[in-house]
Order: C-alpha cells, then structure tokens, then sequence
C-alpha cells in the first residue's frame, strides 16, 4: 500500500483508522486540524509533496447539520472547496485519495435502501455540501475511492461526554431516566472501527469509485436508542415523538439507508449488524473506562 496520510486523525473514524494502520504495522502519518487546515490549499500541497504517501484519506468534515444551516459558506468551505483542493493536488501528485460522504447527500423518500448509483437529493446545506464535495472528488481525482456511511459511533466519541448517539443516550438516560427519540428518521447505524477494517480492505485491494458502507440492518433513532439502554442494562424510558415534535430547525432525510450493493457484488459481503456491533462498541467502552478508572457509572453490558 505504501505511506498513508491520514487527514482528521483525532476524529472518531479518524482515530480508529489510525489503529487500523497501526495495528497492521503500516506506515501512516496522522494529521489532526492542530497539524493542518484542510481548507489551506497551499499548506496542504506542500504537506503532500513532503510526505510523499501513496494514499490520503480524509475524514475531515464540518458535519453539524445545524451549525451547516446557519454558516454555509464554512460548510462549503471544508466539505466541497476544501475536497476540491486536495482531489487537485492528489491527482496531480499521483496519490490515491479516499474520501468519506454520508446519507444525507440523498432527500430521504425512498421506499428501499439507496444504491450506489441513486441521485443525490440533498434536503439541507449539510447535505448539499457533501454532494458537491463528491461531485468535485469526481471530477478532480478520477483516482479516488469515495465510501458514504451513516450514523458513526466510536471510541473516541466517548473522550467526551455527548460525543456521539450513543454517549448522548447514555448520559442523558443517566441523568433523567427519559429521553425523547425521533421514530420519522430511518438510518443504519455504523461503528467506526468496523468501518475502519473494510476501509483497509478496499484500500489494499485498490478499489474505486463509490461503495456504501454501514452495519447491516436499520432501524430508527427511536429504536436505535432502545437498543442502547437494553443492552447497557439500564432502565431508561423511551419516548417516541416525530421530527416536528422534536424541534428541529433544519429537515432532514426521513429514510437515508444506504445499500451495500456493490460489497456484496464485489465479494465483500456485509458488516455485521449495527445491533451486534453496538454490542461490541459498549463492550469496549466498559473495559477502557476500567481501565482508565473513570469515576462515571459504568453500565453492565447485555448481550442479546
């Protein structure tokens, strides 16, 4: 594979790609925001061209649907200009870029879940952002693999408390014994450290264009939830309410599972289910807050 870069390193997908490569003892040079900003086109070609990697991955992203809404011109910026810059520099360095996109590049009224090849429909500025990143990646690097994903949850998103769905649910049912859920949003959940294993796998076997990578299955925000207290062994009402109800100031997608057609044509298969590896998210997350001693309660984990 030779040198990687790995862009957005201190990121919960950044972080577990970075253990990915170390734990196959590849050579790779981890960038947090701290060590460049992607939206500086000259600091990062000069990065490049001193480095040499064969491959750069970037993670990094403006991805606060509601921060997107009110600063578009910034979600611009790092989601598409910035994606422009780097497919510019890549291509003409010769360097295999890998780029991330999300089911929010789609309108969210499909009846089945999107293939690769479905039309992207944005329904907010987060999502158009992300679409016209994918459309200059296409244009700009035709070397380049592009993977859309959902719903991340990793480790490093529980360093923090609310960094993720998950560490969100757990500290709020802790706190009030209720929450309330979504049931109108349908997505796959998707752990970042398997992300990160077929990530690898693509990368080494060369892949191009587009795939969808998620855990199998689906379910709502509502049920994802259940699913998060049931197996963490707390007892937390759920109640379920629609988008209007919650709130929100911004539209988002009411279906955006992404279909892993092309995996499974190419002989990937699928990941394992976002059940099973919600399972293993919060195994984790107990033995590593055991570890490091953390003071916060630390729920038992359910296997079911």
């Amino acid at each position: 594979m030779g040198h990687t870069v790995i862009l957005g390193a201190n990121g919960q997908l950044g972080s577990d790609l970075c253990r990915e490569w170390a734990s196959a003892d590849s050579a790779y040079t981890p960038l947090r925001h701290a060590d460049i900003d992607v939206c500086d086109e000259e600091a990062v070609r000069r990065v490049l061209v001193s480095l040499q990697p064969k491959v750069v991955i970037n993670t990094a992203a403006f991805h606060k649907v509601e921060a997107c809404e009110e600063d578009p011109e910034r979600a611009f910026a790092v989601n598409a200009f910035a994606v422009l810059q780097l497919a510019r520099s890549c291509h003409a360095l010769g360097i295999r870029l890998v780029h991330f996109s999300t089911d929010y590049v789609f309108s969210g009224d499909a009846a089945r879940p999107y293939a690769e090849s479905a039309a992207a429909r944005p329904v907010n500025a987060y999502g158009w952002s992300k679409a016209t990143g994918e459309y200059f990646l296409r244009r700009a690097c035709p070397e380049h693999l592009l993977i859309r994903t959902s719903g991340l949850f990793g480790i490093k998103g529980a360093s923090g408390k609310g960094g993720n769905f998950v560490e969100t649910m757990l500290r709020l049912g802790q706190e009030r014994g209720t929450v309330s859920v979504v049931t109108d949003q349908t997505l796959s959940p998707t752990y970042t450290r398997d992300l990160a294993i077929m990530v690898r796998r693509l990368i080494d076997d060369g892949a191009t264009g587009t795939f969808h990578v998620t855990n199998s299955g689906a379910c709502s925000w509502y049920e994802f939830a259940q699913a998060i207290f049931e197996r963490a062994g707390l007892s937390v009402a759920v109640l379920p309410i629609t988008t209007d109800q919650s709130g929100a100031r911004v539209a988002r997608p009411g279906y955006s599972v992404l279909g892993s057609d092309r995996l499974q044509r190419e002989g990937y298969g699928r990941l394992r289910s976002w059940r099973e590896a919600l399972t293993a998210y919060l195994s984790e997350r107990a033995m590593r807050a055991s570890v490091e001693g953390q003071s916060e309660p630390v729920a038992e984990v359910v296997a079911s």
